[in-house]
């Protein structure tokens, strides 16, 4: 089960500034693939409870989007002080998401 918190685009700018890093989960409501990456990154969640790991939907966010250079959903994009480090855009297994997101804890 998927309870990452849900941001607004005014929120995460605010996260991005107060967190020394952050992850972010950029997916769509409609988006099949993206509804098996929450479940895994819902994993994630209970694995690494130290990671600060959100999501966005990329509908609400157009503005971020573009200026992240969002290409697809699903999209997990790595913040350290507030700028973006990483994009990874196959989320292929836990063991991938426990890689990237590991070194956050």
């Amino acid at each position: 089960m998927n309870h990452l918190q849900e941001l607004s685009s005014i929120e995460l700018i605010q996260y991005l500034q107060e967190k020394k890093s952050v992850a972010l989960f950029v997916y769509t409501p409609m988006c099949g693939t993206c509804k098996l990456a929450a479940r895994m990154l819902g994993i994630m969640q209970e694995a690494l409870p130290a990671v600060p790991l959100y999501q966005i939907n990329i509908n609400t966010a157009p503005a971020l989007a573009e200026q992240w250079q969002v290409t697809s959903v699903p999209a997990l994009l790595i913040f350290q002080r507030n700028e973006l480090v990483a994009r990874h855009y196959a989320i292929q297994s836990v063991g991938f998401l426990y890689d990237v997101l590991k070194p956050l804890a």
